[in-house]
């Protein structure tokens, strides 16, 4: 079994042996939504000709979209009330067009429910509701392992599968809160867990495997693991400017770092410690069959909510209300590959 086989290094042991740390990733600004909304922010997430975020509070007014370039930050689905969930903190998600889903409908944490909102704002319902536990996370298989379901990370550990009707089946349970979410993509040779879902719990730090049949596999840890993303294999490869690492920068603002930030990081985990406010790289040598997990940056402030954006193969075209905007900004079809989490309080 692949899981007596496995060890990691930690970033002081690969430093040594490499001579020096990896390269510092460097975070700028990408919006601030506080002229429009209160709180901190939280949600982040990109729904194909917009991002849309959420800030630490229930009831209305939590949610504000932003352009592809940050401006324009206004409400979003102002007359959508949230609640339920710890702290106010509603994690965000978009729909990629696929398994049944709508394109680039956003999903919205709620305590143990999740509220679906259609791209423009105007319209909500309840999507899932009643699961063992408050959400964590929300990610959308774009890989296909997983029938392009809806994954769902929870306080309670349980992970779900839901699919385009709404319908949630438990997939495993690790046995504590569990955040970060991302599948691996195929043909990345990440230590025979291609095609796997992938989480983070921040209590133990660790970082387990689940299989389309539930098994799951500790492999790595990363203190006060927080947000969770693989590096796109394609990323930076349009040199469009919207691809790039997007994360909540809590409580000021939201951060962007560009996609050549990343270069020869594609395939590897970026793991962010909510608070250690480290940005790790956790990468798997298949030479000497070892995680490699090594800091290569820092937030300003407290990470929350994460994603990468990178020009793919766009399974659908991009909401019909701004398609001439976003062709207009070169941005064509944006995949997006993301992962969501939820804090504890410093």
């Amino acid at each position: 079994m692949i899981r007596s086989t496995i060890r990691f290094v930690t970033a002081a042991m690969l430093a040594c042996a490499i001579g020096g740390p990896l390269q510092a990733v460097t975070f700028n600004v990408f919006t601030d939504p506080h002229p429009v909304v209160g709180p901190g922010s939280i949600g982040f997430a990109y729904a194909g000709n917009k991002f849309v975020g959420s800030v630490q509070q229930d009831g209305t007014g939590g949610l504000y979209s932003t352009d592809l370039t940050g401006g324009n930050v206004q409400l979003f689905a102002p007359a959508v009330s949230l609640a339920g969930s710890p702290s106010g903190e509603h994690f965000v998600s978009s729909s990629l067009g696929l398994g049944g889903f709508p394109n680039r409908d956003v999903y919205v944490a709620a305590g143990n429910s999740i509220v679906h909102i259609t791209n423009n704002g105007s319209s909500s319902n309840t999507f899932v509701s009643g699961l063992a536990g408050d959400v964590r996370g929300i990610t959308f298989d774009s890989v296909g392992t997983f029938g392009n379901n809806m994954l769902i990370t929870t306080t309670t550990g349980n992970v779900y599968r839901a699919n385009s009707a709404g319908v949630a089946l438990l997939l495993a349970s690790v046995g504590e809160d569990t955040e970060g979410l991302d599948v691996a993509p195929l043909g990345n040779g990440f230590a025979g867990f291609d095609g796997q879902l992938i989480v983070a719990s921040e209590g133990s730090g660790l970082l387990r495997a689940i299989s389309t049949a539930g098994v799951v596999t500790p492999f790595a840890a990363v203190p006060s693991a927080e947000e969770l993303s693989f590096v796109p294999l394609n990323l930076g490869a349009s040199g469009n400017p919207v691809e790039g690492f997007y994360g909540a920068n809590y409580t000021p603002n939201v951060i962007k770092a560009d996609a050549s930030e990343f270069v020869g990081m594609q395939g590897d985990i970026i793991v962010t410690g909510e608070t250690t406010h480290l940005v790790n790289r956790v990468h798997w040598n298949a030479g000497t069959l070892q995680f490699e997990v090594t800091q290569i940056g820092q937030f300003p402030n407290q990470p929350e909510d994460g994603l990468f954006v990178t020009t793919d193969i766009i399974n659908s075209p991009e909401p019909s209300s701004l398609v001439l905007a976003a062709v207009a900004v070169g941005i064509g079809g944006l995949t997006l590959w993301r992962r969501r989490r939820v804090p504890v309080r410093e």
